[in-house]
C-alpha cells in the first residue's frame, strides 16, 4: 500500500486507508480508537507495542 509512512499518525492512516486497521489489530494494536492513538505516529505506536516498524510497514505494503 503506497502512501502510508511510519511518520503518519494512526488517525491519518485510518482515515486515508481504513483497510490497514486489520493489519494493525492483528499486530497487537487493539486500541485504534483511543484518543492517544489518533495522534500517535505509526513508528511511536510500534515502539510502544514492542513491534519492529519495518516488519509492520512490510505487512502494510503487502496490502
Amino acid at each position: 500500500m503506497t502512501g502510508i509512512t511510519k511518520d503518519m499518525t494512526i488517525g491519518e492512516i485510518l482515515r486515508t486507508a481504513p483497510q490497514v486497521a486489520p493489519v494493525l489489530m492483528e499486530s497487537g494494536m487493539h486500541c485504534l480508537g483511543c484518543p492517544s492513538a489518533q495522534g500517535e505516529s505509526l513508528a511511536d505506536a510500534a515502539m510502544v507495542h514492542g513491534m519492529d516498524i519495518e516488519e509492520l510497514m512490510a505487512k502494510i505494503e503487502a496490502l
